[in-house]
């Protein structure tokens, strides 16, 4: 994505943000979940399932907020009132608008090419589902 692009979306609706960010954030659990030893390949889309839900997003986006940059965490909250046409079917709309910012959080790293930090957040994020289960 151009530079011109990506600024436009950052101006405007941050909702295509979320569009890659959940594409990159599912990837990512997918390659963790196939790291894992003794695994059967029935329980690879139960456990990419459990970490990628509406619910697990929102308590990881919230946990995080003091790890967050002051340019991370205007991007969350303009993302967390951002306004979807849909919403999760199994997700309180409060568990999805946080879902969504999380998803904003993500594509934005990932688009303004922060690999470091976007590693570093996703890391965490595994760990932080984790610890809550």
């Amino acid at each position: 994505m151009d530079e011109k692009t990506f600024k436009s979306l950052l101006n405007t609706n941050l909702l295509p943000l979320a569009f890659i960010g959940d594409s990159v954030h599912t990837l990512f659990v997918r390659e963790y979940a196939l790291a894992l030893p003794n695994k059967k390949i029935e329980n690879y889309h139960t456990l990419a399932s459990y970490y990628c839900k509406a619910s697990s997003q929102s308590k990881v986006i919230q946990l995080l907020q003091d790890v967050l940059t002051e340019d991370e965490k205007e991007i969350v909250r303009r993302g967390r009132n951002a306004k979807p046409k849909h919403t999760a079917k199994n997700a309180t709309g409060a568990d999805y608008s946080y879902a969504t910012a999380f998803e904003v959080l993500i594509g934005y790293l990932y688009l303004s090419k922060q690999t470091e930090r976007l590693n570093e957040i996703l890391n965490l994020s595994i760990s932080l589902i984790e610890k809550g289960k």
